[in-house]
């Protein structure tokens, strides 16, 4: 198993350097080398394309690892950021702080308080999700009971934008299609660092999420503090959640998708395995996604929330119809 393990590894990070290149070299404008000596050329590469591709692979590491730590914790194969309203929560605190705190002229202050609310609103909702799940064992309760808030938590944003003057109007749509073309290379500074970290956290949580997959009393037994590991969980996945959908917009599919992917590809529920496929082909899969967004278009971007969906919602059909049944 180790050494398949290794060699799947391989091949991903093979296909993500690819995919990496595809990105930063090719698009609405084909860069090559000796383009980059030239002074537009340059600029593109270095300040549109570089920070573009470097936040395909967070985002979709980090929203990839957030489904699978949520599909964990509810024991529910359909669960995830988008679904639960969790990626909804993030948004609609983005929104309010865009109008709060939009005209504040310093950079990482103005981030900071945005990034600040999209991670309060994920952790309100996570919250809220669990509190309800500990409530009814059912599987379709608490996923109905998470469409519905994303539903509230949306009409909230929608009356918010309706309230708006034009201009902030046209940056909350932009945003709210999903984009990995707005960073910068200072929002690269801020999103590499928390991403990592709390990523690579993760990993020293896969002997406990092993168990707790199980059940919980199982996984108490074994000396785990399962309070302790729901808190956990419950801070990573709204860091992380909220973070990219400050940054990015709300992403569908993927936290949803492509923990589920990993499953039916590798056959295994080993939580080391799993978190480590899951981040790579969460990489992978923004990054192949924002290529076709680039290409099929010259004159300009295609929302990449149209290609998630378009990918993703095949593999959640498959599931469903192959499980006798979620609840």
């Amino acid at each position: 198993m180790r050494n398949s393990f290794i060699l799947h590894v391989l091949i991903l990070l093979l296909i993500t350097v690819a995919l990496l290149f595809v990105n930063l070299f090719f698009g609405t404008i084909t860069i090559s080398l000796s383009d980059l000596k030239d002074g537009i050329a340059s600029d593109i590469f270095y300040n549109i394309r570089i920070p573009k591709t470097f936040t395909a692979i967070l985002a979709g590491g980090s929203l990839a690892i957030s489904g699978l730590l949520m599909q964990t914790l509810f024991r529910n194969p359909l669960a995830g950021p988008y679904v639960l309203g969790v990626s909804s929560g993030a948004g609609l605190f983005v929104a309010i702080a865009m109008i709060l705190f939009g005209g504040v002229s310093n950079y990482f202050i103005g981030k900071s308080l945005i990034g600040i609310s999209a991670v309060t609103g994920s952790l309100l909702v996570m919250s809220l999700v669990l509190f309800i799940s500990k409530r009814s064992r059912s599987n379709t309760t608490v996923l109905l009971v998470g469409i519905m808030i994303s539903q509230i938590l949306g009409a909230f944003q929608g009356l918010i934008e309706y309230m708006s003057d034009p201009a902030a109007l046209k940056s909350f749509v932009v945003w709210g299609m999903g984009s990995v073309s707005n960073t910068s290379n200072k929002d690269i500074f801020i999103l590499l660092p928390v991403c990592l970290i709390f990523c690579f956290a993760t990993l020293f949580l896969s002997k406990p999420l092993n168990a707790i997959l199980l059940n919980e009393t199982y996984a108490q037994n074994l000396g785990i503090n399962v309070n302790r590991l729901r808190l956990i969980i419950i801070v990573i996945t709204a860091v992380l959640t909220g973070l990219i959908t400050a940054f990015c917009g709300p992403i569908a599919f993927v936290g949803l998708s492509v923990p589920i992917a990993c499953r039916l590809l590798f056959k295994t529920s080993h939580q080391l395995h799993q978190i480590t496929y899951c981040f790579l082909i969460g990489a992978i899969t923004l990054l192949l996604c924002d290529s076709i967004c680039q290409i099929l278009s010259e004159s300009y971007a295609l929302p990449i929330n149209t290609i998630t969906t378009i990918l993703g919602s095949p593999v959640v059909i498959y599931l469903i119809f192959k499980s006798k049944t979620i609840s």
